[in-house]
Formats: structure tokens, sequence, C-alpha cells
């Protein structure tokens, strides 16, 4: 079994990328968004960015959904932005071995990327700059990735599943 989270600030194509890889491996895919609480997602449609309180239950879910993964043996990808060491070492306390993949961006691909899907999505283009105001990246953190988020979708997905077959 294993276990990866893909990561980083919004607009870096997460749920692009965890999709693809997913498919490739076979694995289980769980889109974090999908379980954020319904105030974060009303502060989110506001503008307003989250705190550690407004994230720490939502962490504590996706936390649980690996452990359940893994009490059934099957590996799975998760989508979630992850963007403090705390936040993952919060993931990690729920799963060892979990390893991430963190899609690299800079701000202004991330704004374009979110305002091209402005109406579709539930964050708005105004807290990207939250965002990277927010972002510890994860180097030289072990069991971790950091690729690209620009390169062509297959050839990142190619170059994650890659790693993560030779990985243990």
């Amino acid at each position: 079994m294993s276990f990866v989270v893909f990561m980083g600030v919004a607009g870096c194509g997460k749920s692009s990328a965890g999709q693809a890889v997913a498919q490739r491996m076979g694995w289980t895919l769980i889109e974090g968004d999908d379980y954020h609480l319904d105030t974060s997602k009303a502060k989110m449609r506001q503008g307003i960015a989250l705190d550690d309180t407004d994230r720490a239950e939502w962490l504590a879910i996706l936390g649980t959904l690996l452990a359940d993964q893994q009490r059934r043996g099957q590996s799975a990808a998760l989508t979630c932005s992850a963007l403090k060491r705390s936040y993952r070492d919060l993931l990690r306390s729920r799963n060892a071995g979990l390893r991430f993949v963190y899609l690299e961006i800079d701000k202004p691909h991330a704004l374009a990327r979110v305002a091209a899907r402005a109406g579709e999505h539930l964050f708005p283009p105004s807290l990207v700059d939250s965002q990277f105001a927010t972002l510890e990246p994860p180097l030289g953190e072990p069991g971790v990735l950091c690729i690209d988020a620009l390169l062509p979708r297959d050839l990142l997905a190619d170059r994650v599943a890659d790693w993560l077959r030779s990985t243990p």
C-alpha cells in the first residue's frame, strides 16, 4: 500500500495531477476540497482566508480518510493544500510512510489558473496571496517530491508515478 498527498497553493493543479496519477496507479483519489466544513466553504466564497482553526478539523477528517484506506489495504492519493509543516505532520501522524508531491508554481501562474476557473470553484482569486503567505515549502522534509506544476500534465503524472514506484 502507498499513500501520497498532492499539495501546494490554489491553482497548482492538485486535483488534475492527483487524478492522473491515481488513474495510472490504480489508486483511490480523495479530493480534499470535498471535505471542507460548510463554514469554511462559506468563508472562502466570501474571500476570507482560512486560518489554522478552520483547517484543523478538515485535516483531521482527511487524516481519518487516509487511515481508513490503510485499514482497507487500499492505496490512495489525496489532494490537500497542506501549506504548513504542522499540517503535513498531522497527516503523517495518521499514516506512517505518507509521501507528498509538492506542485511548485509561482504567484502569477497560480493567480491566472484560479482566475480561469472563477465561478466553477469555491476558491476566489482574491485568496491566492494568502496561500503564498501561509505556504511553508516542504523542502528538505522526508518523502517529498518537488515538481514543476507547469509541466504538461502527462509528463508530470509520469514523473510522479515513476517516483512513487521507485521509492518505498
